[in-house]
This record gives structure tokens, sequence and C-alpha cells, in this order.
């Protein structure tokens, strides 16, 4: 009996074997790092909002609201922050996805804010 169980654990054991490594990649041959091959050879681009260089208008409910009443010159926020700013009675929520970005002026983004340059601090989220 015990033998029997020991015949039948090793023949599962082999059969597993056998049968993950037909999940393996057939070619060998390929020359370099191989996941960087087919990293580079992907046809997907990037999204709008991926290369929107001073964020995107935001789906998601704000982080915080701001009322621009005309006189202010600069607006601090955090990377990846998402803000609803209003001005003149009109609301934008923007999410400020940016990163590494030197300052820039609000009107490259909102109409209307013309004066009003934004300072971008990097997000709490992801201060080590």
């Amino acid at each position: 009996m015990k033998t029997t169980l020991i015949k039948l654990s090793f023949i599962a054991a082999v059969g597993g074997i056998g049968a993950t490594s037909a999940y393996a990649h057939p070619d060998y041959t390929e020359a370099g790092s191989h996941w960087l091959n087919h990293v580079s050879e992907s046809t997907a681009q990037p999204t709008d909002n991926q290369m929107a260089p001073f964020g995107y208008e935001a789906v998601a409910a704000p982080d915080r609201e701001i009322t621009l009443s005309g006189g202010e010159k600069y607006l601090n926020v955090s990377q990846l922050e998402t803000v609803r700013v209003t001005v003149g009675g009109k609301s934008v929520d923007w999410t400020f996805d940016t990163l590494g970005t030197r300052p820039f002026p609000l009107s490259e983004v909102i109409p209307g804010t013309k004066g009003v340059t934004v300072y971008v601090s990097g997000s709490p989220d992801y201060a080590g």
C-alpha cells in the first residue's frame, strides 16, 4: 500500500512538471532580456490622459475646492490631486497628474485664469 502511494505521488509530481513546462516559451534562442523584447514589441499607445502635460479634467470627486476671484497670483497643488476650480461662476474639476513639471500658467488648462501660476509639489502619498 505504501509503495503504491509513493508511486502515485511520483507520477503526479512528474505529470505536474510536464504540465507546467507546456506553458514555457518555446523559443530559447532569443538573445538579451526576453521580457524586454516583448514589451518593446507592444503596440499599446499611451492614453490622452497619460500624454497630457498638465493633467486632465477629472471624472472623480475633487479633493478640495478653490474659488478664484481674480486677484490670485498662484495655486499650490500636489501631484495627482483633484481640485474643483471655480472662476466667474464656472467650475472645472482638474486632476494635476504631473511629474517633475515646472510651474505653469493655469490658463494653459482653465480659461479665464490669466496671471495665476500653478506650483505642483510631490504627492504625500508617494513620500518615502
